[in-house]
């Protein structure tokens, strides 16, 4: 700043109105550019899929060094919740049946919303990464079969099957626009039905025993879920308690509980009660009504209160509950 208020070129103005000097790299301009840089890349996808690559990389060194048996000993620590019964489980489920549950159900809303609206709309289209996923899974276990026919050892044909999902999602990820989105909803499609598929595997062939009443239980449980859907309603927290109840009846039915985080998801609707121009042309009135019934007093008045919960009820109505659910949970998958 000059002596006359003029400003120079070696001062900078910061979004929140500070001047700061150019060269000063440290100032609080400078680190909150730097902090708000830092947010904007950690909700990305790419954050998460860097995440993921780093920890698999201290994974690998970690059970391939001295201190492996540390490695082993933090996945089977025990970890136990009690609210009125409790549920024991070691960090390994808790991550296999717990988080991974709540992967797949974002990954299964995904999904869901590209066969209603997007690229797999079409049944053809669709059909294509589902075929691609079940010879994916077929031929790999027919090679394991014919390689080690004379080994005793083809009860193993489930292993190759699996295409791990969150990698395959992750390279997708770091990738970014550099792919159509086509390319991608295809290749997580695959990758879903894929891993889907290898975990029924795991289930049919290599689990020692399933626990019938459990599972009908959870069939019963998706009935619901889905009967919710076809009569209309549109909350959230429904379909929130039928999930917990569906986790905890697969969990303890002997198949993978991550089977009921895409089943869940199907079943979740996809459409919204309110269209767009109906809700634009509801919400200008309500506005307008808000205007109109303002006091000189400083707080809101009962009747705009009223026309404020009318519009929260038209803003919840223009979103799908497989929306709202999306963007709600998509953040949290992406950074847990």
């Amino acid at each position: 700043m000059t002596g006359d208020g003029d400003m120079t070129d070696d001062d900078d103005v910061t979004d929140d109105g500070d001047v700061t000097d150019s060269g000063d790299v440290t100032g609080p301009g400078t680190r909150r550019r730097r902090a708000r840089a830092l947010r904007e890349f950690l909700d990305t996808e790419v954050a998460g899929a860097v995440v993921l690559l780093v920890a698999v990389v201290v994974a690998l060194v970690w059970a391939n060094s001295s201190f492996s048996s540390s490695y082993s000993d933090l996945w089977h620590t025990e970890l136990s919740v009690s609210v009125g019964w409790g549920l024991d489980m070691s960090l390994h489920q808790v991550v296999n049946d717990g988080l991974m549950t709540v992967f797949f159900f974002v990954v299964g809303l995904e999904i869901k919303r590209e066969l209603v609206d997007g690229e797999l709309s079409d049944p053809r289209t669709a059909a294509v990464p589902v075929a691609a996923a079940i010879g994916g899974m077929v031929v790999p276990a027919l090679l394991f079969v014919a390689i080690n026919a004379s080994t005793g050892t083809t009860r193993g044909w489930g292993i190759p099957m699996a295409t791990d999902i969150a990698f395959a999602l992750g390279v997708l990820a770091l990738l970014g626009p550099r792919i159509p989105s086509g390319l991608k909803v295809f290749l997580a499609t695959l990758a879903i039905v894929d891993d889907l598929g290898a975990v029924l595997v795991i289930a049919c062939f290599y689990t020692d025993s399933i626990r019938g009443v459990f599972l009908l239980g959870g069939l019963g449980i998706l009935l619901l879920s889905w009967a919710l859907n076809r009569v209309g309603v549109r909350k959230t927290w429904p379909y929130v308690v039928c999930g917990l109840l569906l986790w905890l009846l697969f969990l303890n039915s002997g198949v993978h509980a991550t089977i009921a985080g895409v089943a869940l998801a199907l079943t979740i609707p996809a459409r919204r009660k309110l269209d767009e121009q109906a809700f634009s042309r509801r919400a200008r009135e309500l506005i307008a009504d808000f205007d109109r019934d303002s006091d000189p007093t400083p707080r809101t008045n009962s009747a705009q209160l009223e026309h404020l919960r009318e519009l929260q009820i038209h803003t919840m109505a223009v979103q799908a509950p497989l929306q709202r659910m999306e963007h709600g949970l998509g953040p949290v998958v992406r950074h847990v």
